[in-house]
């Protein structure tokens, strides 16, 4: 069954998240000043991660609403009892040296132009409908994409194969025609293929290992390998 469609995830996909996040973090730890029991902007910016997984998971599994998950992080982060408002404030004041970093990776849009003649796209993403909407727009890719799908309002997340299906549902295709591009390997590659699709995983970091997944290293080898002109061996996997 041939592939008519790419189902991609955006953060550390074709959205420079880390990077942004360090950033954004490193800057409003210096205009707040280090929370208390923090002896560096890296011990800080260490736990903040720590934090971040932590309650993405407990999001990605439906225990905690996406606001909820945000103060949470922060009380955890901070230390400190806040009030929902209070709480609500020092992620804004946050997010806005975080938006100050956003970038686009220098592979993604060279990407999207070589495909677009040829795949529809589409967006999957484990975030918010309000978040990933406007940071499409003004990273000016929001047109690129059919349907753009988040887990906050689909009510489950990746790697549910609900998730999968719900991107295709909205393409009017069936799985077997949507190949799935996300960074990480088992809450995109591997549930993708689970849920039936074609998946590759993007391993910008080179972790490697995984033999199981077709894996790519950056988004310049994406066109090549749906084209069958791929370098891993698998020239048919998708036809």
């Amino acid at each position: 069954m041939p592939i008519r469609a790419v189902l991609w995830d955006i953060d550390d996909t074709i959205f420079d998240y880390c990077s942004a996040d360090r950033a954004g973090m490193m800057q409003h730890l210096r205009t707040e000043g280090l929370a208390d029991g923090y002896v560096s902007v890296d011990q800080a910016l260490g736990r903040w991660r720590e934090v971040t997984a932590l309650h993405w998971a407990r999001f990605s599994a439906g225990e905690v609403g996406w606001e909820e998950q945000r103060r949470d992080r922060v009380r955890m982060f901070t230390g400190l009892t806040l009030s929902d408002p209070e709480a609500d404030a020092w992620f804004d004041r946050y997010i806005v040296h975080y938006e100050a970093a956003w970038s686009l990776f220098p592979d993604a849009v060279p990407a999207l132009d070589l495909l677009a003649g040829e795949y529809r796209h589409a967006i999957l993403s484990n975030s918010s409908l309000r978040n990933q909407e406007r940071k499409l727009r003004v990273l000016g890719v929001r047109d690129r994409f059919e349907v753009l799908l988040c887990a906050a309002e689909l009510g489950f997340s990746k790697p549910a194969a609900e998730a999968f299906h719900a991107g295709c549902d909205a393409l009017g295709l069936p799985p077997g025609e949507v190949l799935y591009v996300g960074d990480q390997p088992d809450i995109d590659a591997r549930g993708a293929i689970d849920a039936g699709l074609a998946a590759v995983w993007l391993d910008r970091t080179g972790v490697g290992g995984r033999p199981e997944l077709i894996r790519i290293t950056g988004l310049g080898e994406l066109p090549g390998l749906l084209r069958g002109e791929s370098r891993f061996g698998a020239p048919d996997t998708f036809r």
